[in-house]
């Protein structure tokens, strides 16, 4: 086993990948290989098209590399003697690269294998000791992420100490194939993409729908509980409105083209927070209104490129689960913890266990008084700290309106994925020019807060998918219990079941189909529904139902109104 970090094997890899492609396809062009979670890549310029029969080929050179055990020897070059040894390589992108070293810094190449590349380091001692890895995929990279740019070939790799780490990560991947929300949500028929409708636009269909629905109806009636009241806003907004929020400004790139009514400018709105704010100026507020907690599921339009769509995880129209905080400056400690533990509640009745809080502080360039930023952070801080989870700090990793909590949550395959914010904003107020009536009798600056627990429906609904396998809860699940008829004389008699489960609230169907009870159970279990009740002579003699659960397996024979009771209790503990 290697013993350097796995930041530093996983570098070196890329290194050792680009020395392979070098020897196989002579006249590439390197940009950038690092490191990052799991692996690596290198991004290449070439004439050859890269197929995956390729990686085959590369991993083999690569395998000889580490046989030679080939040094990295580090030089140290002044500027222009790096910029000559580029330039005579023809590496036009590492000439630019060169650029953004800034001045005063040493400037060091890493070279191995007949192989030298631009780089701080560090690697390790020769070849032989990159540990074990495997390249995954080719991807397509515009240089510097601009469209406008050239388009590079990227290669994936993964990279561990040893075949043991390195064959469980595979079998991570093959079980985060089998969970891809996309490829479930075709079986299980929950939502769908139509060209004819426009990428990362979703159609959400009927059992997708009774989910959202289901998820909906938890967050209002939790929201209700927790002190908040709901409001509906306008899918546009005149041009001047986001002049005055800034978006016309800082965030232009991302909204759609205006739209002409009436000889104004209107805008298809990327962000609820701007109408948020016309509730609260609608009235004169008093310190005794606050604070306001107001929420909505707000549905926004924000451009992305087609190359990054993905599913749900990355669209182009999304409902975000919004909400903004008004209040004064001594409540807000008080309003952080309680958002706080109400996005942990939340979280872990999704039952999500492993929940991280990052702190994200004030960076360079910023709005607002330094008070108000020490007692936002501080605040911040303390509500972390009281409600006991684990918690970094993102250093200057804030917005430049204010400082903000991200909690990120892992999934059920151990994935980290960012969900919840909780956002101080200090540029609104002031543009917006807000305030309330304090008990001095004089005009004062309320505290905003920005809160989300899920970001957006429909990439929680995307990770929820991935995280119970397409297999939800009783609570949550699309169709709860499916009746399946030995015979086709049993037909009336299932269907009279079903409604009275359905008028009991359960969400009941019936396989009236002419195929086999085999046939009828398989498919029951493939549509991953939680209950599966048989219903034959036997039965319709007894009064009962022979059940079986996704959870339990069979349970028996059981009548209707006891089973009807275990499911309620099922769907009200959430479990």
């Amino acid at each position: 086993m290697s013993q350097f970090p796995l930041e530093t094997i996983r570098h070196s890899a890329a290194h050792v990948m680009a020395a392979a492609v070098k020897r196989l396809f002579p006249g590439v062009l390197f940009d950038i290989g690092p490191s990052v979670d799991n692996g690596f890549y290198y991004d290449f310029d070439m004439e050859h098209r890269l197929v995956p029969e390729d990686l085959g080929r590369i991993e083999d050179e690569m395998r000889r590399i580490v046989i030679e055990k080939s040094p990295f020897e580090r030089k140290v070059l002044s500027r222009d003697e790096a910029r000559r040894l580029l330039e005579a390589d023809g590496q036009k992108y590492k000439v630019e690269r060169l650029a953004d070293v800034p001045d005063g810094e040493e400037i060091s190449f890493y070279e191995c294998a007949g192989f030298s590349d631009l780089c701080r380091g560090p690697h390790v001692g020769h070849t032989g000791q990159i540990g074990v890895f495997k390249l995954l995929s080719i991807a397509g990279s515009y240089y510097r992420g601009k469209d406008e740019n050239p388009m590079l070939q990227r290669i994936y790799g993964v990279c561990f100490h040893d075949k043991k780490a390195l064959d469980a990560h595979l079998r991570l991947i093959e079980e985060a194939k089998k969970r891809d929300h996309r490829k479930l949500g075709k079986e299980l028929g929950l939502f769908s993409v139509s060209e004819s409708v426009g990428p990362g636009l979703i159609i959400w269909h009927p059992k997708g729908a009774r989910i959202r629905n289901t998820i909906e109806t938890f967050w209002r009636e939790r929201h209700y509980r927790n002190g908040y009241e709901l409001i509906y806003t306008p899918h546009i907004g005149l041009s001047n409105l986001w002049q005055t929020s800034g978006h016309l400004d800082f965030y232009r790139s991302a909204m759609y083209a205006p739209m002409k009514i009436d000889e104004n400018q209107y805008f298809i709105k990327p962000m609820n927070c701007p109408f948020h704010i016309q509730v609260y100026k609608s009235d004169i507020r008093s310190y005794r209104d606050l604070p306001l907690r107001w929420a909505e599921l707000g549905t926004v339009y924000r451009y992305e490129k087609g190359g990054v769509l993905h599913g749900l995880l990355r669209v182009r129209g999304f409902t975000q689960d919004d909400a903004h905080i008004f209040c004064t400056p001594d409540q807000i400690e008080g309003e952080i913890e309680k958002v706080l533990r109400f996005s942990l509640d939340i979280w872990r009745i999704f039952q999500f266990k492993e929940i991280k809080a990052y702190i994200a502080t004030k960076p360079k360039d910023s709005v607002g008084e330094e008070s108000r930023w020490s007692q936002a952070t501080e605040s911040l801080k303390k509500a972390v700290a009281s409600v006991g989870i684990e918690c970094h700090s993102d250093e200057g990793g804030g917005a430049f309106y204010g400082p903000k909590i991200d909690l990120k949550v892992l999934d059920a395959l151990g994935r980290e994925w960012q969900m919840s914010t909780i956002q101080f904003d200090f540029n609104l107020p002031e543009r917006f020019d807000m305030s309330f009536i304090g008990a001095d009798g004089q005009k004062h600056r309320p505290y905003m807060v920005h809160r989300a627990l899920f970001g957006s429906l429909e990439r929680f609904f995307g990770i929820l998918v991935e995280h119970y396998a397409g297999s939800f809860p009783l609570w949550l699940a699309p169709e709860q219990i499916r009746i399946l008829p030995i015979t086709e004389k049993l037909h009336q008699q299932a269907i009279g079941t079903m409604e009275r489960l359905r008028s009991e609230g359960l969400i009941a169907e019936c396989d009236l189909r002419s195929e086999k009870l085999g046939a009828k159970i398989r498919d029951a279990r493939n549509a991953r529904i939680p209950y599966i009740a048989v219903l034959g002579d036997k039965e319709v003699e007894s009064g009962t139902l022979s059940v079986r659960t996704r959870k339990e397996g069979e349970i028996g024979q059981i009548a209707p109104d006891a089973l009807m009771a275990k499911m309620k209790k099922e769907i009200e503990s959430k479990e």
